[in-house]
């Protein structure tokens, strides 16, 4: 398990909070992009949003493909082939 960054920010009048520089950077957040708080008790979890958006998808997902019977590569690849051909004929 890799060894936890700690840090401190300071709250701003109007709630904000500059993230500091090596947690940004550990997140790959930059200017624009958005962060998602995940709140349990006292304890508060940040992440980039996009890497929390993927990761409930592939929760919900999870078990899917099996139960729609696409069990190897080679159908997941037809799948696409379908898809793409649907797509391109309309």
């Amino acid at each position: 398990m890799a060894v936890p960054m700690i840090d401190n920010a300071k709250i701003m009048s109007k709630g904000q909070v500059t993230i500091p520089k090596e947690i940004r950077s550990l997140l790959k957040v930059s200017e624009g992009d958005r962060v998602t708080f995940i709140c349990e008790g006292e304890y508060a979890i940040v992440m980039n949003a996009n890497v929390y958006a993927l990761k409930t998808l592939q929760k919900a997902m999870k078990g899917e493909a099996e139960r729609t019977g696409l069990t190897t590569e080679e159908d997941i690849a037809e799948l696409c082939r379908e898809v793409r051909a649907e797509v391109e004929g309309l």
